[in-house]
């Protein structure tokens, strides 16, 4: 574990249990080198504890470099919490996380991610003051989604020629609050919807909806599009994956999108424009962040149209220096956290 650590340039690594709920939870600390860490909470169960340090590491990772890139005095963090089979106080196990991120003394704020809520977020407000993502302040999810729509834009503009998204048939994988809010948004503008999800209640009401077209998970991703949009849980693309895409280009709002970064020099090697996951779905880090500073909505909201101009400036970057956008969102990135 201090080999992943120290290949990632992590800061610090903080474990935490509470025998009476069950809390067995993670925060990884990635960078304070901007300000605070700040990442959403992960409710999720994992095959054994190394697979939840691992993906809190490569997460808290990803959230440094979308922070900076995002122009936020953030640092990057992220919290696990492994999920059992079955949790008799829901309520209380989050509170008992409350008070593990309270005694970071500000290190670290938390909010919504993968498996947890507004309502989870509430809990570990009665504990800790380091939470945003509550009732109060708001589901990011929207915001995510709309940051990820401009990306999509730019990224049909890029690759495409045109950010007129009417008749492009993009393949969205996911359908999880955020997934879901940029299938409407892409339905909104005329494309054309391909959609997969593991429940298939979610693609049902796409289906119904939004006049998608329903694909098996594992199928969407080699099915003909112009973009695939990648929403889920977790690694999508690897040297497999990758083979199989037929696609333009890729842009989504899922996290860790890469199993490793050679993955996508084997995309441009492909024509595959792909657009870096920490750079297109920073709209709800942008939204949580700036709402718990009291941020006005407008404010929000014009930060989060500079997601669309960053993404140009990577793709114009990559085509000037013949590299992977992911690459050079790195270099980007690191320039800023590490001179």
């Amino acid at each position: 574990m201090f080999a992943l650590m120290q290949s990632t340039r992590t800061q610090s690594l903080h474990l935490f249990t509470d025998p009476p709920t069950g809390l067995k939870a993670v925060v990884v600390i990635h960078s304070e080198q901007l300000g605070p860490a700040l990442g959403g909470c992960r409710y999720l169960p994992y095959a054994d504890d190394e697979s939840a340090i691992a993906d809190a590491i490569h997460l808290a990772q990803g959230m440094s470099y979308k922070a900076a890139l995002a122009g936020l005095a953030l640092g990057g963090g992220k919290a696990v919490i492994v999920r059992n089979a079955h949790v008799e106080n829901r309520a209380a196990l989050f509170e008992a996380f409350g008070r593990f991120v309270d005694s970071l003394q500000g290190r670290f704020i938390t909010a919504v991610d993968s498996g947890t809520s507004t309502l989870d977020m509430d809990c570990i407000a009665q504990s800790t003051q380091h939470v945003t993502s509550t009732t109060a302040s708001g589901d990011p999810s929207p915001h995510a989604a709309m940051g990820v729509f401009a990306g999509i834009r730019a990224t049909a503009m890029a690759r495409l020629g045109s950010d007129n998204l009417e008749g492009l048939r993009v393949a969205v994988q996911g359908l999880g609050n955020v997934g879901y809010a940029l299938a409407e948004q892409l339905h909104a503008a005329g494309a054309e919807l391909l959609v997969s999800d593991l429940d298939q209640g979610k693609v049902r009401v796409a289906v119904e909806q939004l006049n998608a077209k329903p694909f098996a998970h594992e199928a969407l991703a080699s099915t003909p599009c112009d973009i695939f949009a990648p929403c889920g849980v977790g690694p999508v693309l690897n040297g497999q994956s990758v083979m199989q895409l037929r696609c333009a280009a890729v842009a989504g709002s899922a996290n860790y999108q890469l199993t490793h970064l050679q993955v996508a020099d084997q995309l441009e090697r492909r024509g595959i424009l792909y657009a870096p996951d920490y750079v297109i779905n920073a709209g709800g880090l942008i939204y949580v962040a700036l709402t718990h500073r009291g941020t006005d909505h407008g404010t929000i909201t014009a930060h989060l149209a500079g997601i669309a101009s960053r993404l140009t400036e990577v793709f114009a970057h990559a085509q000037a220096e013949k590299r992977s956008p992911a690459r050079v969102a790195q270099t980007l990135a690191e320039r800023l956290l590490y001179g």
